[in-house]
């Protein structure tokens, strides 16, 4: 079952206008300003291994550059409280990974598209220290000249680094983007730490912001529920104050005895729907039946596991798309 960190992580950043705003934020401007960022999308699919998925969660997007050219986006999502020393070497077998999927999905290129990896770091036991560049990972002779000759011949890779440590509150308040995208990143930067219980007044603007939006009473729902599966004893009675104070006192009551139960099942049940979605679109992909971009989302958001396992069983036969999705293929 998912953890609180990978389910407020999907749930804000699996839809691709918050994760555009995460994007824009933390890559550099020559890339930010070639990306039509209207192409966007969630690709399916996580390389992330089996006995690290407690400690970390990943998200893959496509797009496309201004020129037409395809560009990729993985995102991983740090958890755990210390640094991986060898985050290089994992992130580049997790891009190979992917790119090694992407060429499966497309026998008839010739050539790799950009893939730009990011690792979104909020753990509590201090900043990003880790070695960005695989090549820092080599054990090579260090003397002048010599020293840059061995790095000429060992692979090269870097990964970028949103270290949401490094960030001061206001600068965080500041980004651009849905209110939903700012707070799930302030709690994620403060959520495990002593400073929650004296921060959390100064958000008060943006959580209200945030319940007034449409949809924001359950985008609300999603960060206090995961401030107070993070928080300590202190933090809880903080957060709890703070509920009540933006959606009354009776409202938090109503929410909170099913709170951990509902939320934890919810997940448990879009974690499934989205691992059978991610399973359907590969096998048409490894059938060869093209699927257009408004196919694709309505496989991705679809929950329930009747019309998936429905679309799954015809999928095993399909060479066309309609053969799966009925009259919701045009």
């Amino acid at each position: 079952m998912s953890g609180p960190h990978d389910l407020l992580v999907r749930f804000t950043f699996g839809h691709p206008e918050r994760a555009a705003a995460e994007l824009r934020a933390a890559l550099p401007a020559h890339v930010v300003s070639q990306v039509d960022w209207a192409s966007l999308r969630r690709e399916p699919g996580s390389v992330v291994d089996v006995e690290l998925r407690e400690t970390e969660s990943d998200l893959l997007f496509s797009a496309r550059l201004s020129g037409g050219r395809p560009v990729l986006f993985y995102v991983l999502l740090e958890h755990q409280s210390s640094v991986d020393g060898w985050m290089a070497l994992r992130m580049l077998r997790y891009v190979v990974r992917q790119l090694e999927h992407w060429r499966q999905e497309h026998p008839g290129s010739g050539l790799l598209p950009v893939i730009i990896p990011l690792v979104l770091y909020h753990g509590p036991g201090g900043g990003w220290s880790a070695p960005r560049r695989v090549e820092e990972l080599f054990d090579v002779p260090s003397e002048g000249e010599e020293s840059e000759r061995w790095r000429a011949l060992v692979p090269r890779f870097e990964y970028r680094v949103d270290d949401l440590t490094a960030e001061r509150a206001e600068a965080l308040m500041a980004r651009p983007g849905p209110p939903l995208v700012r707070l799930a990143l302030l709690a994620l930067r403060y959520g495990r730490t002593k400073e929650l219980a004296e921060r959390l007044p100064g958000w008060a603007a943006l959580l209200e912001q945030l319940q007034a939006a449409p949809g924001g009473l359950e985008e609300l729902s999603a960060v206090f529920h995961y401030l107070l599966m993070v928080g300590d004893e202190e933090a809880q009675a903080a957060t709890v104050g703070m509920l009540k104070s933006v959606v009354g006192a009776q409202r938090a009551e109503e929410w909170m005895p099913t709170w951990s139960e509902k939320h934890f099942e919810q997940g448990r049940q879009q974690g499934k729907a989205e691992g059978r979605a991610e399973y359907l679109l590969r096998i048409l992909a490894a059938r060869g039946v093209p699927v257009d971009d408004q196919s694709r989302q309505r496989i991705m958001s679809c929950t329930d596991m009747a019309t998936l396992d429905l679309w799954f069983e015809r999928a095993l036969k399909a060479t066309r798309l309609s053969e799966v999705l009925g009259d919701l293929a045009q």
